[in-house]
C-alpha cells in the first residue's frame, strides 16, 4: 500500500548549457528517458541512457565555458535525495546569449503508453486520503482479535468451572431452570448447552431495551446448576462486555449507521491501495532478479529508499490477508453489503435456512394444543410446560440427526415455531448441521448439513467467521494480529516517506507532492477506457470507492486551478 514510491538519487542539478564566444560546440541534455519517480523528480541526466547530444558540423571547435558546478544537495534533505517534485526544483538558469536553445523536454520513452503515472497519482491520493480511516480499522481490528484470549481470561469465572471427579453433567432442562430462576421475567430465547467438559451452559434471555442483537446471558455451572453470573452477549458470537465494546468500536466507532460509512470506506478502498502498490513495487524491482528482491527488504540503504524497501517487502507479504479482509468486510457493509447480498441471490449463493414453521394443531389435540399455548408469556416459551416435548428430548433427538458439535438451542418464538438446534462449531473442520423439531410431538421437521450449501455461501460463512477470528481459533486470532500490525507499519512508513520526500529548504510545501497532473493522458487510450468503465462499474457496486474516486478528482482539480491561477499572477 505504498503512498511513494522512491526516486533515483539526484547527481544535482542539470548543468547549465555551456556556451563558447562566438560559434561553438553545443551539448544540449535533453529529459531523462527514464520513469518519473512517485514525487515526479527526474533521473540526472545520462547519455548512456538515451541524452541527446548535439554537434554543429558547420564551426570550428573552441574551448567551451565550464558548466557551473551543480549546487551542493541541502544539508537535511533525508537520504542525500533533493526529495519534492519536478516541479519543486528551482528554475534553470536562462541560456546565455549565443548560445543554443535547449530542446523542449521529452516525454520518457518508458512512460509513453504506461499506466504507471496514472497508478501513481491515485496510490497516492488514495494512500493519503484513505490511511487514517484503514489505521483506525486495523488498531480496533488488532484489539478485536486479541479480545478473545483477553474475554478468557477476564471472565473465567462465568465461563469455566472445574470438573467434578466421576461427575456427570446434570440434564439441560434443570440447568436451564435454575437460570430461569435467577432472571425472572426475561423472556428465554437461546440456550448454549456445555460445549465441552469445563465449559458453563449460556442461558440467553432477550430485552427489547439493551439494544439490537443484544441479551442477557445467564451462565450454569453445568455440574451443580449453580449460576455463576449474568452478563451482556452481543451478536452471534456471544461477545461479552469487553470483546462487544471493541466490536462495536472496530464496527461504527460507537456513532451507530452513520459510524459505519468509516469502515466500509476502509473496506471498499483497501483492494485498491494494496493492488496499486504491489503494481508499483513489483515495476520497481523488476531488475532485481529472484524473489529475494522482491519479498525481502533491501541492505545498505538510507533515508527513504530505506523506508521504502521495508515498506514494499511488508505489503508483498501482507497483500493476500489485506485483499481478504478488504472482500469479506464489504459483505456485511451497508450500501456494498445489500449489492453483494444481491448478487449472491442472482447467483443462487444464499445461506439456506432449515425449515421451521410447524402446524399448531397437530400432535396432541385440543387439550395439548391448549397447554402448550398457555406456556407464551412475558416469560417466553417455557419448555417442557403445556405439552412440550422439553429440552432433554430435544437434545436427544438433535443427536439421532448428527447434530451435536456446540449446539445452539433457538426457543419457539410463536405457536407456529419449531425449536431449532444448530451447531456452531467454527473451527475447523467446522460444524454448521440444523436440525428443527416439534415443540409438541417431538417429530423432525427438517435437517440441513453444511455440505447442502451452495458453495459461495460456504465460502462466505467460513470468509466471515475467518474475519471474525474464529474460524481456526487461537491461530486465526494470531494471525490477525500479525497481520493487523503490519498494516499499521505499512500506513506508519507510507506517511513517512511522504515526510521525507519534502522539498529542499526555503520551499513553500512541507511534504511530498503528487506525481505531476496530466498522467492520464499517458496511458493508452484502450487501457484507459477500460479502466473508466471499470471504474463506473465498480463506483456503483461499491458505492463509497466510487464517492472517495469522485472526491480524488475534485480535489485534483481543485488543486489544477489553483496552480493555474497562481502562474497566471507571477
Amino acid at each position: 500500500m505504498s503512498i511513494d514510491d522512491p526516486a533515483k538519487p539526484d547527481t544535482g542539478r542539470p548543468a547549465q548549457p555551456g556556451s563558447a564566444s562566438g560559434s561553438g560546440t553545443t551539448a544540449v541534455a535533453s529529459a531523462s528517458t527514464g520513469t518519473a519517480s512517485h514525487d515526479g523528480a527526474s533521473p540526472a541526466a545520462d547519455p548512456a541512457a538515451g541524452e541527446a547530444v548535439t554537434v554543429s558540423p558547420a564551426t570550428p571547435a573552441k574551448t567551451a565555458t565550464p558548466a557551473p558546478v551543480p549546487d551542493p544537495v541541502p544539508a537535511g534533505t533525508p537520504g542525500g535525495l533533493r526529495g519534492g517534485d519536478a516541479e519543486h526544483e528551482p528554475p534553470a538558469p536562462a541560456p546565455q546569449a549565443g548560445t543554443a536553445t535547449p530542446p523542449p523536454p521529452r516525454v520518457p520513452a518508458s512512460s509513453k503508453g504506461s499506466l504507471r503515472p496514472l497508478v501513481l497519482r491515485m496510490h497516492f491520493y488514495a494512500g493519503i486520503l484513505v490511511a487514517p480511516f484503514l489505521l483506525i480499522a486495523a488498531v480496533t481490528g488488532l484489539l478485536y482479535a486479541a479480545s478473545y484470549p483477553l474475554e478468557k481470561v477476564i471472565y473465567a469465572d462465568e465461563l469455566t468451572v472445574a470438573v467434578p471427579e466421576g461427575k456427570a453433567a446434570l440434564p439441560l432442562s434443570q440447568q436451564v431452570g435454575a437460570a430461569v430462576e435467577a432472571h425472572p421475567g426475561g423472556t428465554l430465547s437461546k440456550v448454549w448447552p456445555s460445549p465441552e467438559a469445563g465449559a458453563t451452559t449460556r442461558v440467553l434471555f432477550e430485552d427489547p431495551g439493551l439494544g439490537e442483537s443484544k441479551s442477557t446471558a445467564v451462565f450454569v455451572d453445568p455440574y451443580t446448576a449453580e449460576v455463576r453470573g449474568e452478563l451482556l452477549s452481543y451478536g452471534s458470537s456471544g461477545a461479552l462486555p469487553v470483546r462487544a465494546w471493541i466490536s462495536e468500536l472496530h464496527r461504527h466507532l460507537h456513532l451507530g449507521e452513520p459510524g459505519r460509512l468509516y469502515s466500509e470506506l476502509a473496506a471498499s478502498w483497501l483492494w485498491v491501495v494494496a493492488l496499486g502498490g504491489l503494481l508499483l513495487w513489483l515495476r520497481r524491482r523488476r531488475a532485481s532478479r529472484g524473489a529475494r528482491g522482491v519479498l525481502l527488504p533491501e541492505r545498505g540503504l538510507t533515508g527513504r529508499r530505506r523506508t521504502m524497501s521495508r515498506h514494499g517487502a511488508i505489503g508483498v507479504w501482507s497483500l493476500l490477508g489485506l485483499l481478504f479482509l478488504s472482500a469479506t468486510g464489504l459483505t456485511w457493509s451497508t450500501y456494498a453489503g445489500e449489492n453483494v447480498a444481491l448478487l449472491r441471490e442472482q447467483v443462487r449463493g444464499t445461506t439456506p435456512a432449515v425449515t421451521a414453521t410447524v402446524d399448531p394443531a397437530a400432535g396432541t389435540g385440543a387439550g395439548g394444543h391448549e397447554g402448550h399455548g398457555s406456556a407464551h408469556g412475558d416469560g417466553g416459551h417455557q419448555p417442557g410446560e403445556g405439552g412440550d416435548i422439553g429440552l432433554d428430548r430435544l437434545m436427544d433427538t438433535a443427536r439421532e440427526q448428527g447434530v451435536s458439535e456446540s449446539v445452539v438451542i433457538t426457543l419457539p418464538a410463536d405457536e407456529k415455531a419449531a425449536y431449532v438446534v444448530a451447531e456452531n462449531d467454527k473451527q475447523w473442520p467446522v460444524h454448521f448441521d440444523s436440525v428443527s423439531v416439534h415443540p409438541m410431538t417431538g417429530e423432525v421437521v427438517d435437517t440441513l448439513a453444511f455440505a447442502d450449501y451452495p458453495v459461495l455461501a460456504q465460502l462466505t460463512r467460513v470468509g466471515i467467521d475467518a474475519h471474525m477470528g474464529l474460524f481456526l481459533g487461537l491461530p486465526n486470532q494470531l494471525l490477525l494480529i500479525a497481520l493487523m500490525a503490519g498494516l499499521i507499519v505499512l500506513i506508519v512508513y507510507g506517511y513517512r516517506m511522504w515526510w521525507q520526500r519534502r522539498p529542499a529548504r526555503g520551499t513553500r510545501f512541507g511534504v511530498g507532492r503528487p506525481m505531476p497532473r496530466g498522467a492520464w493522458r499517458k496511458a493508452p487510450p484502450g487501457a484507459l477506457a477500460g479502466l473508466l468503465a471499470g471504474a463506473v462499474l465498480l463506483g456503483w457496486f461499491v458505492p463509497l470507492f466510487g464517492l472517495g474516486l469522485v472526491l480524488f478528482l475534485a480535489v485534483d482539480l481543485l488543486l489544477g486551478a489553483v496552480a493555474r491561477r497562481r502562474a497566471d499572477v507571477s
